[in-house]
């Protein structure tokens, strides 16, 4: 007796084309997407377009949306994987309706559009706290290192920086040189495009010029924050006072000889990566709600300390859902004197490490950081240890997701700008698909 399979036949022809929205099984992650999208205020997209008249026909701002949110909540964050994913992914296929933008199209709705993009997380925000999502009961604090779109081959230190701008003056000296007496020595010489070989080398000049005063302006920065000045150690005129020996290392807004710039993303900044080594990278920040695991703020910063942006975090919160915070639990990166200082009047009561709980801990001098040492009496109660210890299945779960489900480790544009802006994407995407499936549950 032969074997009965079901009908297979890839030629066989529709008499009737099937609907968009019987592509995929109820309570697909795209339909979910597509009406959250529609639901969302889009006004400030369509006013870029406003007034282009009838023969400007823009794809529709909510499609290029929802293909760019649903791209990153499934680990689709390039232009080009978007674009071939539109023609082979059922479910962008049914959320661009049968539209084709092409990869620089989609790259340039995502560049033109950075500060509109960044909007929808507090929209999405906003719109979890509506369904319940999100009580602000407790909220963990917590920063994740996240590999800049930088070249690690494409950055000089500061004494290579000096060395180099040497060189090429030299180079551009003796091309010059070399210009004047061409004449003479024409017939001699091999064949060179001489102002070629010196433009190039001034543009390389140039280049090293501006990353070296970058390094200087920066270490300028760091050093008034540090209380130092310009003319510190230098007596008054004719006083007859020798200089008084500094007791810094090198001169105000000198940088060390092995500080690095990137040219490739000069405003990312080394840092170090989990497991050892070190990336150029940005630090991102995000407070998750205990109740669903909402991301409630976002933010991306430069520096590769935690210490000082608990304050800013909070702030976004308060903004972002219009209320701070019954309890905010952070690790021990964010202890700072300087901080609580900062948050001393803070409606929300802070719980903030010191250390890894039940580790010997240094003693702290109340008398210099009586807030630390406040802090550290506080966690002496049994109640303040139990509560802290949510802080790691609170805050930490989001950034394994962003970075082992999402797959994000790296970010597609340059600049910290712009590389806000796509953490806020990120972040948006991964909340929608924290909301279809509490929702759902």
């Amino acid at each position: 007796m032969t074997t009965s399979y079901l009908p297979y036949n890839q030629h066989q022809q529709m008499l009737l084309p099937h609907a968009l929205q019987d592509w995929l099984p109820e309570g697909h992650l795209a339909y979910f997407v597509s009406d959250t999208v529609d639901s969302l205020d889009l006004s400030a997209f369509h006013a870029r377009y406003a007034g282009g008249g009838s023969r400007n026909q823009p794809f529709n701002p909510a499609m290029m949306v929802k293909i760019l949110v649903y791209g990153y909540a499934t680990g689709v964050f390039s232009s080009r994987k978007l674009a071939r994913k539109l023609y082979e992914d059922v479910a962008l296929r049914m959320l661009a309706a049968d539209n084709y933008p092409a990869h620089r199209t989609i790259c340039d709705f995502r560049a033109i559009h950075l500060k509109e993009l960044s909007d929808l997380f507090v929209q999405v925000v906003k719109m979890a706290k509506e369904c319940g999502l999100v009580k602000l009961g407790t909220i963990g604090v917590d920063g994740t290192k996240i590999k800049a779109n930088a070249s690690r081959h494409k950055a000089m230190s500061y004494d290579r920086m000096q060395k180099a701008e040497r060189e090429l003056k030299d180079q551009i000296d003796a091309l010059l040189a070399r210009a004047r007496a061409a004449d003479a020595a024409e017939k001699n010489e091999p064949e060179l495009d001489i102002p070629a070989e010196i433009a190039r080398r001034e543009d390389r000049l140039a280049v090293i010029r501006a990353a070296r005063a970058r390094l200087e302006d920066r270490q300028r920065q760091a050093d008034i924050a540090r209380g130092r000045s310009d003319d510190e150690d230098v007596p008054p005129e004719d006083s007859g006072k020798p200089k008084k020996k500094s007791r810094f290392k090198y001169k105000f807004g000198e940088p060390k000889p092995d500080a690095q710039e990137n040219f490739t993303d000069p405003e990312s900044r080394i840092m170090k990566r989990a497991g050892g080594g070190f990336d150029y990278a940005y630090n991102a920040q995000a407070a998750v709600d205990e109740s669903a695991h909402i991301i409630v703020a976002a933010k991306l910063v430069n520096s590769a300390a935690d210490s000082g942006q608990l304050a800013s975090v909070l702030a976004a919160v308060k903004r972002n859902v219009g209320d701070d915070a019954e309890l905010v639990l952070a690790d021990a990166g964010y202890r700072s004197e300087a901080m609580f200082e900062q948050l001393r009047a803070h409606p929300s009561e802070l719980i903030v490490a010191l250390g890894r709980i039940g580790k010997q801990e240094a003693v702290i001098d109340p008398k210099k950081r009586p807030l630390c040492a406040a802090m550290a009496d506080k966690f002496r109660s049994a109640t303040i240890q139990a509560a802290y210890r949510k802080r790691k299945w609170i805050s930490e779960p989001p950034n394994a997701w962003v970075k082992s489900v999402l797959g994000f480790r790296q970010f597609s544009m340059r600049g910290l700008a712009k590389a806000q802006a796509e953490w806020k994407l990120v972040c948006t995407a991964l909340n929608l698909r924290r909301m279809a499936k509490m929702l759902s549950a």
